[in-house]
This record gives C-alpha cells, sequence and structure tokens, in this order.
C-alpha cells in the first residue's frame, strides 16, 4: 500500500509545499495559499512536508492543523533534501489538480490563481512557472547560464531554463509522476520525462532571501544531474580513449621511421616525465567519471525509500470545510 492509498479522501485541489526554515512565513503563506484556493474551488487540502527543519516549522505547521482540517502534515524522520521532499508530498496529495509551490513566498501563492486560468483552455495537463530572468547579482547569473550550458552540451535531453517550483498539475500527470523510484534525482529532469502536454508562463520570483545554491551546489548537482542521466559522458570518454590512442600510435610510428630513416632515437627525461604526468592525469580523470557513474548504480541497486515518513498528521474530522 502506498503513501496515496492511505487514509485518503477525494478533493478537488490539491497545494503540495515543503518545509525547511519555514517558521516565518507558513503562517502567511497558508493564508494566502487558501484565500487563493478557495476562489477556484471548496474542497482543498494544503500538504505540508517537515523535511527536518531545525526551527519550529513543525510545530507551527501542527498547529494549522489543529485550526484548520484542510491541512495535512508530513513529518520526514529527517531531511532528505528539497527535491525528495517534493516527491513525498506528492505522493501523499490527492487532489484532482496539484499545486507545487515553495513556502518561502519567493513564489507568490496568487499564481494558482493565473495557473487556473491558463488551464481553463484545456490544451495541456501542466502549467509551469519559469523567470523572465534569473535573480541575483552578475556571479550568480553567471555560475546559472554555466551551468544550463553544461546541462546542454553533456546530458541527454536539455533542461527548461529559469524554472521555478511553482506549477499545477493534473492528477493523472501527478500519478505518472511519482511512478519514478530513482534514488538520485535531479526532480526538474522527472518533470520533463513525465511527458504529457506542458505549457510554461513566465512570473515574477521575488528575491527575499539570499540563494543557498553557491558555486559548490551547483557544481555538484551538475555532476550529479549528469551522471544520472546522461550516457553522452560516457561516449565522451570513449571518444577521448580513442583520440588518445590513436595520437600515441603516430607518435610512435613518426619516432619509429625516423629512427630508421636518420638513426636518431627519442632521448630526454622532460618529454618522459610530461608523458607520464598527462596520461597518469587523463587516466584519474577517467576512472574518477566512471567511478561516479558505478557509485550511482551502486545507489540506486540497494532500493532505499528516498525518504522516510514519521507520521502523517491528518484531521479527525475527515472532511475539508471552509
Amino acid at each position: 500500500m502506498t503513501l496515496v492509498d492511505m487514509d485518503r479522501r477525494r478533493i478537488q485541489l490539491s497545494i503540495v509545499a515543503t518545509l525547511y526554515r519555514s517558521a516565518d512565513t507558513i503562517e502567511p503563506f497558508y493564508e494566502r495559499c487558501m484565500a487563493a484556493a478557495s476562489d477556484i474551488c471548496q474542497d482543498i487540502e494544503l500538504v505540508l512536508v517537515n523535511d527536518g527543519s531545525p526551527d519550529d516549522s513543525l510545530a507551527r505547521a501542527l498547529d494549522l492543523k489543529d485550526r484548520d482540517p484542510r491541512v495535512v502534515v508530513v513529518d520526514l524522520s529527517r531531511n532528505f533534501g528539497h527535491h525528495k521532499a517534493m516527491m513525498t508530498g506528492l505522493t501523499v496529495a490527492s487532489g484532482d489538480y496539484v499545486f507545487l509551490i515553495d513556502s518561502d513566498l519567493e513564489e507568490e501563492p496568487e499564481l494558482l490563481t493565473t495557473f487556473w486560468n491558463r488551464f481553463q483552455k484545456g490544451d495541456c495537463d501542466v502549467v509551469y512557472g519559469v523567470q523572465e530572468a534569473r535573480r541575483g547579482g552578475w556571479f550568480e547569473r553567471v555560475t546559472g547560464d554555466v551551468f544550463f550550458w553544461l546541462v546542454d552540451k553533456l546530458s541527454d535531453q536539455k533542461l527548461p531554463r529559469n524554472l521555478v517550483t511553482a506549477r499545477l498539475m493534473t492528477r493523472q500527470y501527478v500519478r505518472e509522476l511519482i511512478r519514478h523510484r530513482d534514488r538520485e534525482f535531479f526532480i526538474a529532469h522527472l518533470w520533463l520525462l513525465t511527458g504529457f502536454r506542458q505549457e510554461p508562463l513566465t512570473v515574477r520570483k521575488l528575491a527575499l532571501s539570499p540563494t543557498t545554491y553557491s558555486v559548490k551546489k551547483r557544481v555538484e548537482m551538475l555532476v550529479k544531474y549528469v551522471t544520472t542521466t546522461s550516457t553522452k559522458l560516457l561516449y565522451m570518454i570513449l571518444y577521448l580513449g580513442l583520440v588518445t590512442a590513436g595520437l600515441s600510435g603516430a607518435a610512435v610510428f613518426y619516432i619509429i621511421v625516423r629512427y630508421i630513416w636518420t638513426g636518431v632515437a627519442a632521448d630526454g627525461w622532460t618529454s618522459l616525465i610530461v608523458s607520464i604526468c598527462f596520461f597518469g592525469g587523463l587516466t584519474t580523470l577517467i576512472l574518477g567519471i566512471l567511478g561516479i557513474y558505478i557509485a550511482n548504480i551502486f545507489s540506486e541497486t540497494k532500493r532505499r525509500p528516498y525518504s522516510v515518513v514519521r507520521r502523517i498528521h491528518r484531521s479527525p474530522a475527515g472532511k475539508p470545510h471552509c
């Protein structure tokens, strides 16, 4: 039995958000979400996933649940990361439509109304938000552009640029999305991989806090994404090996021919040391890349859950009300 089958009630709209250091924003986030959702339908649930938040986000979420039975609190056993917490929340959500958004208010909850109005055209299964331009200073924008350029060059599929978390999805799309059981994943890739008809809308993302995606974290995300979704890097290693072997063979052939023709053999320790260092470094690089792929295979074959739910807190009322 999956989480979605447990204590499930059929409702029209689920709003899903994760909590991590969200104590200061959870109250206004709740109020604005419910106000926007109430203009659309009455059967609503707000699924809040506590991703091991070190502040009192859980206590405040439970207080909301006690005051409003439409609030469902999913308490994870520890911090599993933003993407895995979102997937867990989507698994619990039971609405015919699911609105996914961050709880830090940098994405306005009123986007729900905008996305819903776009949905009424009936030509898509997902409406998702994209920024017109990346936020932050020149360094953040440049590193972000480099990240996406490398992703486009090294991955098998191109990711839409400047994505935000906010998106409105049909039940069918969410059902297929949560079927992915990857242990190591980049959620934007799963959004794309699931398919269906997806339409972007340009949105404004507020810069209320400094980004947590440092250069180090972006490099880690790039390596993780490429080595878990792409085979292109492995082919590049193959081609690099073929080119290196070809150049080495040509050099050996040249040395032999020169020795036969002129009687002059290759000499000098400098060229020998340079060659050893070059091929040693190249070998280490190739083994390192292969090692990362093997580590990802090792992680996937253990089949561990990507998150562990300590408890799902639901109102005993059983039905949402306004």
